[in-house]
């Protein structure tokens, strides 16, 4: 299973790298995921976060 956030569900998305030629290849945009020590579900756990939800303040980091 591919890794995702676990507050969001943030997960890779599929696009192309497109050349000046054109000529097209498959590439995966994977979120900026980070392992992060926080409370969740009332427990402190290490969980995959990403950085935007880390930005926001979705995330309480353990003291």
């Amino acid at each position: 299973m591919s890794k995702q956030c676990t507050i969001c569900g943030k997960k890779p998305m599929v696009g192309s790298n497109i050349s000046h030629a054109h000529n097209i290849n498959k590439r995966r945009f994977n979120p900026n995921l980070q392992k992060v020590r926080a409370v969740y579900n009332g427990q402190v756990k290490k969980i995959n976060v990403c950085t935007n939800c880390i930005k926001s303040g979705r995330v309480v980091k353990a003291a």
